[in-house]
């Protein structure tokens, strides 16, 4: 099993939503962040003033998928999600030993 975690620009939520659901996936977790890569954040002007935006919007999508379906999941997530400029994001994959569903007990591949 897989804990896939991708790092998109808000406005690509839908869109890797959709596509993650016609990957198979059937649950994730969405969160708002922030933070910066290689964009280093940008210059705005607010009533006359000049100021540094050094974090930048972003959403943090998890999702748990099993071995077999992690490299069908990444890549359409991957195609979703590219715009071709800086900033589009990261995934990151990570393996998981046990996952537990609380309501019934059931582990592993079964509480996917």
């Amino acid at each position: 099993m897989k804990l896939i975690t991708l790092i998109i620009k808000p406005f690509k939520l839908d869109e890797v939503r959709e596509a993650l659901a016609e990957a198979g996936v059937h649950g994730m977790t969405v969160t708002e962040v922030k933070g910066f890569g290689r964009q280093r954040g940008h210059t705005e002007l607010y009533r006359g003033a000049e100021y540094v935006v050094d974090f930048l919007p972003k959403i943090r999508i998890e999702t748990a998928v099993s071995d077999e379906a992690a490299d069908t999941v990444i890549e359409a997530a991957m195609a979703a999600a590219k715009t071709g400029r800086v900033g589009d994001g990261k995934i990151f994959v990570t393996p998981l030993t046990d996952v537990i569903r609380i309501r019934t007990g059931e582990r592993d591949e079964a509480a996917l």
